[in-house]
């Protein structure tokens, strides 16, 4: 079925049930129908060893990978590494399963290919998603657990919530990536100061030998980003992840006055905060850039600022799965444009 014509259908429907209904229809092919996965990663997955890489423990097929907030239940694994991702970030994952925040809570801005979401962590909790992952870990493709606080636990219980959930999820994802720069849990984001951080990354590290990345808010300063993520790292952090969703509700016109924005209006916005940690981090930890990348091109931008790995989330939803294509052969054209022969050759460049 063409993406176009399945698109029309599908945002005639309010954006949480289109997200249900893919959800459904993702889990019932790999379920009833595995054949066709063969077919649809012979038309949207690229494999080449110039995009291979050999990082944080484990092998990347390719760079793209597909952000949190899309498989928040670890359901559609199998679809998406069919349709060509390089990694997956399921969740984000909370200790007990909550229902999140109240709808309408997920909003489409398709002028602008942008997304605005309240979710609030709305997830099946640890044990069902933890028992899901085991019957297919390890994966052929880089599994990555996002891990959050519960809205219901205290600031003062928080660090107890992230260390249950590393040790239940460390034997079902190849890495974590910590989660307290989401807008829709109140006051997750103040954990993002140098004292929470240390103590957050000092324990848990000592928890299991699988990286563990911190995940930015694009709303930080630099020069908050940029302590931040060196308390980080001085801790045990494995790399950054940058940046979440925005609550600058100056990129839309007629926004919600709630939640997170992500799309292409939050592009200049990410790689601004992405490129001033690229120029302090890059060579001595791994980075992942994530927020408005919709094309090969500003793939490759964030590839040769820095990135380790790049991610996509809002475009996925208004391009589709060719997106995916698209990007990873671009990526391989700029590379020959730039006469790389491997990307780590590209990753990085501008910096150097």
């Amino acid at each position: 079925m063409d993406y176009q014509f399945f698109k029309k259908i599908m945002f005639n429907l309010s954006p949480e049930n289109a997200h249900n209904v893919a959800e459904f229809i993702f889990k019932n092919i790999s379920t009833y129908t595995p054949f066709l996965l063969a077919l649809l990663a012979e038309k949207y997955a690229i494999v080449d060893k110039r995009l291979e890489q050999n990082i944080l423990g484990t092998h990347f097929l390719n760079p793209l990978g597909i952000g949190a907030g899309f498989d928040k239940n670890a359901t559609m694994i199998k679809m998406l590494t069919a349709l060509g991702f390089g990694h997956i970030e399921y969740g984000t994952v909370t200790p007990k399963p909550q229902e999140g925040n109240p709808k309408p809570r997920l909003f489409r801005y398709p002028e602008f290919e942008s997304l605005q979401n309240a979710m609030g962590f709305n997830n099946d909790g640890v044990e069902k998603i933890a028992t899901r992952v085991e019957k297919l870990y390890p994966f052929a493709t880089p599994l990555v657990a996002n891990i959050g606080k519960n809205k219901t636990t205290s600031q003062e219980d928080a660090l107890n919530d992230y260390v249950l959930l590393v040790e239940r999820l460390k034997e079902c994802c190849d890495y974590f990536v910590v989660n307290i720069s989401s807008p829709n849990t109140p006051n997750l984001r103040d954990l993002q100061n140098e004292n929470f951080i240390k103590e957050l990354f000092s324990t848990l590290c000592k928890l299991t030998q699988k990286p563990i990345l911190l995940k930015i808010a694009p709303d930080l300063t630099p020069k908050d980003a940029l302590n931040i993520c060196s308390v980080a790292l001085e801790n045990g952090s494995s790399g950054i992840v940058a940046t979440n969703t925005t609550i600058d509700y100056s990129l839309l016109s007629e926004p919600q006055n709630f939640g997170g924005i992500s799309g292409k209006v939050l592009k200049e916005k990410s790689f601004a905060l992405f490129e001033e940690l690229a120029k302090e981090f890059y060579a001595n930890t791994t980075l992942v850039s994530v927020g408005g990348i919709d094309s090969a091109e500003e793939a490759y931008k964030r590839i040769k600022a820095g990135a380790n790995l790049v991610q996509v989330y809002s475009a996925f939803i208004f391009q589709g799965p060719i997106l995916n294509r698209n990007i990873n052969q671009g990526i391989l054209e700029l590379m020959d444009k730039d006469g790389f022969n491997h990307i780590s050759e590209a990753i990085g460049a501008d910096r150097r």
